[in-house]
């Protein structure tokens, strides 16, 4: 589909999560050197038919146009849009800066590929050179704009300051720039201009339009959307630019800054919770503690000396021990509640009171479901991880979750919505809802059935949720259980363990980055 006017009524997508869904697509199979492709295919489309109202010869009769072109990706597609339009015009791109200094293996490729298609190359690393082509540029029938596209940083240096001078004094004389995603030199999610920036004719921008568009019609012009092939249901699976959008550990960072988790559990069971915390360690969180029954304390502390334990008065979770919870919850930054509780009736009665005065980010899973109720109120802000048969669990839920995939769906949207809260919904698929967004998570393996990996994803939730929104932080998490858990079948196969897919979990965060 080729570029067209978007309606006002379109879906907008932040700078981050675009980026987002660019690395997920790679990760699914495409590639971004195709979705550069289609952008460039997309941007020639409106030159051309910008050019076209603007006809003025170059030196052989072909209307001329000029590519203004950074070092990043949005020189890339202003790359191949050059590519697409030197059969029929005069195409000449100026490179700000060498072409040694193209940054990712996409534009490269891309630049390589022009060399050997008839367009007059130039690399410009001095503002100087700039102003000596300005005649050359002044006889286009159109300037392509594919400077710094969303990756614009702080101040605008040379010598790409003076080509956006260069553009906007083309454009004041009647020739139409066309802008690259973003008019280089704005923010595309505030619509804020730096210093310098280009005052486009017509900004092409991708897949869905960015926040900041709308709010600078002065430097956007005519906003038109592209789609460059992402199919909806690739769109809506969770990859690793999930786990990109998640906060970045600081360089200058003290104990307690990247999380501090408390986790409820044990009592019938001592191996729940201690997976929890040892996952929510692996995942980054700089301090766990289990507040768990004294029946387990010395069982589960001595597991790992890596784990702090509380102990608490009885021999499984009773009211009694729910004022010295709140307390501890105060320090912490997300309560995780639920593994190994168990059903006593005295356990239930705690959950009950429990959650009446709990507030903030509360992670619900297993047994924690017996004392829960809903809709959230107040400050409570939960994500809850329930398979479909823990449901039940659920005061006042009495619909079973639909087995097929797109009604399960909209069950876990609506539920979310009427709830309050943020829905992980385990399976072969897991569903992720805040009630307005679904995301879709199919990593993962029939190993992962084995006792323990649900405890090991709430720990995973606990350790993301504690510094980062909930919903980002469930689809990340359930994302980087999975991986983990398929690093572990390759290995084990159906013998893998829940403390193998611990194990693994650092491996796929440095994988990905983080």
């Amino acid at each position: 589909m080729t570029a067209g006017r978007i309606n006002v009524e379109a879906e907008e997508i932040t700078s981050e999560e675009m980026a987002a869904i660019d690395e997920n697509c790679e990760f699914y199979g495409l590639s971004r050197l195709q979705l550069m492709e289609n952008a460039g295919a997309a941007v020639a489309n409106e030159v051309q038919a910008a050019a076209a109202n603007n006809v003025r010869r170059g030196g052989d009769g072909k209307p001329r146009i000029i590519v203004f072109a950074g070092r990043g990706n949005n020189g890339g597609d202003g790359f191949v849009a050059a590519r697409h339009l030197a059969r029929d015009f005069d195409v000449r791109v100026f490179l700000l800066g060498h072409a040694s200094e193209i940054r990712t293996e996409e534009a490269r490729r891309n630049w390589e590929v022009l060399q050997r298609s008839g367009c007059i190359l130039r690399e410009l690393r001095d503002s100087s050179e700039l102003r000596l082509l300005e005649d050359e540029v002044s006889g286009a029938a159109a300037i392509i704009d594919a400077i710094f596209g969303t990756g614009i940083r702080g101040e605008i240096r040379e010598p790409e300051a003076t080509a956006i001078d260069v553009m906007n004094r083309a454009r004041d004389r009647g020739i139409p720039v066309v802008s690259v995603d973003v008019p280089s030199g704005l923010d595309p999610d505030t619509g804020a201009a730096a210093g310098k920036c280009v005052r486009a004719s017509t900004t092409v921008t991708f897949h869905k339009p960015k926040p900041g568009l709308r709010r600078a019609a002065a430097f956007v012009g005519a906003l038109k959307v592209a789609s460059i092939g992402i199919p909806p249901e690739v769109e809506r699976l969770a990859g690793p630019g999930d786990l990109k959008l998640l906060r970045r550990r600081r360089a200058d960072s003290h104990k307690g800054d990247n999380g501090r988790v408390l986790i409820i559990g044990g009592g019938p069971f001592s191996g729940a919770p201690t997976l929890a915390a040892l996952a929510a360690l692996r995942a980054g969180a700089d301090w766990v503690t289990i507040a768990t029954p004294k029946s387990v304390s010395k069982t589960i502390a001595s597991f790992s000396p890596n784990l702090i334990v509380k102990e608490l008065s009885s021999d499984v979770f009773v009211e009694d021990d729910v004022p010295t919870v709140l307390e501890l919850a105060g320090r912490h930054d997300v309560t995780v509640v639920g593994m190994g509780l168990g059903d006593d009736i005295a356990t239930k009665n705690a959950l009950r009171a429990l959650f009446k005065s709990l507030e903030g980010k509360i992670v619900v899973d297993a047994d924690g479901f017996y004392g829960l109720e809903l809709p959230a109120r107040g400050a409570q802000k939960f994500v809850i991880t329930p398979h479909a048969g823990e449901f039940s669990k659920i005061p006042g839920v009495v619909e079973k979750p639909p087995a097929d995939i797109n009604e399960r769906v909209e069950f876990v949207r609506e539920f979310s919505s009427e709830n309050k809260v943020v829905t992980l919904m385990k399976g072969s698929t897991d569903v992720i809802s805040d009630g307005k967004r679904v995301k879709l998570n199919t990593t993962g393996n029939a190993g992962m059935t084995v006792g323990g990996t649900g405890d090991v994803l709430a720990g995973v939730v606990g350790a993301f949720y504690a510094v980062n929104e909930p919903f980002r932080a469930a689809v990340a998490a359930a994302f980087v259980s999975g991986v983990a858990g398929d690093l572990a079948f390759q290995d084990k196969g159906f013998g893998l363990l829940a403390t193998d897919i611990i194990e693994n979990i650092p491996k796929v965060l440095l994988r990905f980055g983080r």
